[in-house]
This record gives C-alpha cells, sequence and structure tokens, in this order.
C-alpha cells in the first residue's frame, strides 16, 4: 500500500552503507516502551477517511550528526498486526483482496541512501517491500530531537509521513475510487543508542 515517490516518512535515518559498516552511532527503535508508531491514512470512497495503525514491528538505525552519509535504517512490519479499530474492515484489508498476509506476513524497508537538506531535515532513499513487491522509495525525514532521558539512556526521535500508490505494490484498486489508489503513511520513533 505505498507509492514511491518524494514524501515525509519518518522511517527513520540514512544513508548508502550498511549498519554492520556504518561509523554513526547505532540506535534501537523503542517499541518495547511504546515510542514508536506506524500509522496510516486512506480515504473512503472519497466520504471519509480510515485510519489504522501497524502494532508490531522492530528496527534500529544509525545516526550521527557529524556524518549523515554514514548513518542507515531498517525496520520490519508484522502485516497482521493491522489494525483500524473495525474487525471485520482488518480482516479484508489482510485477506487476499489487498494485503494478503499470509502469503506477505511482512514488510521491509532498508535505506539506501540519504541527502541532508537543511537542519535536521533530509531525504531518504530505500527498499520498501510490501506485498511481494519491492519498490524504491524517497522519504523526507526530520529529526524531533535527540539527547540524555532521565533513565540514563541517549535517544534521538524521528518523524515523516508519504503517499504510497498501491498499485505500485500490485494491489488491485481498479474496483474502488481513484481516491483509494493511495494511502498516506505516517512514522515517528525514538530509538535508544546501543
Amino acid at each position: 500500500m505505498f507509492k514511491k515517490t518524494a514524501f515525509a516518512s519518518a522511517i527513520a535515518a540514512v544513508a548508502l552503507v550498511p549498519l554492520s559498516q556504518a561509523q554513526a552511532a547505532d540506535y534501537q527503535i523503542d517499541t518495547e516502551g511504546q515510542h514508536a508508531f506506524i500509522q496510516f491514512k486512506i480515504s473512503h470512497l472519497g466520504f471519509s477517511y480510515i485510519l489504522g495503525s501497524f502494532e508490531e514491528f522492530e528496527g534500529q538505525f544509525a545516526y550521527d550528526p557529524e556524518d549523515l552519509e554514514a548513518s542507515s535504517a531498517e525496520i520490519e512490519v508484522q502485516v497482521d498486526s493491522l489494525t483500524s479499530n473495525h474487525a471485520e474492515r482488518d480482516r479484508h484489508i489482510l485477506s487476499g483482496d489487498f494485503l494478503n498476509a499470509s502469503e506477505f506476513p511482512t514488510a521491509t524497508f532498508t535505506s539506501t541512501g540519504f541527502e541532508s537538506t537543511g537542519d535536521n531535515e533530509g531525504v531518504l532513499t530505500g527498499d520498501l517491500t510490501l506485498h511481494g513487491e519491492t519498490q524504491e522509495i524517497e522519504m523526507p525525514v526530520t529529526l524531533m530531537g535527540e539527547g540524555d532521558d532521565p533513565w540514563g539512556n541517549y535517544r534521538a526521535g524521528f518523524e515523516g509521513s508519504t503517499t504510497l500508490t498501491l498499485g505500485d505494490y500490485g494491489i488491485n484498486m481498479s474496483d474502488f475510487p481513484e481516491s483509494m489508489h493511495e494511502l498516506e503513511l505516517y512514522v515517528t520513533f525514538e530509538g535508544i543508542r546501543q
């Protein structure tokens, strides 16, 4: 359910190097403390919106403000953790009509590059795999802040959102109005430096 366009999706920080080679500090996304969210918004027939989220995911990123090009990000989402606060609709979205979660249980994002566009902002490039299809996407990301927390950890937090075209991922929306062919994705998270 997503579009390969320049967008604002904050799945993380940055770059061209795998995490194992990065010189930047490594951060674990704080899903345990529920300080990370992957949410979506899609039109309902052009009359209103359906809002939802993916509740189960994990990931890490490498980030160093002095060496942005050494940064990277990886996230894996459990597709069947989708919820839109309506069980029958969720079953339909997860069925073979749309996400086909039984055949494609995970969605992943792996960064491949980063370009700074200003203070605390940049465009993250990476591969998004959903519904068995992989597309390269670009996403503007914003650093919300970084520093010590009250429990002795060092944190950094990012946010962003993007628009994804469902057809790019093999999800057939031809029976639905054009307003439903795209989905907005919003991501925000804190990472704890390891």
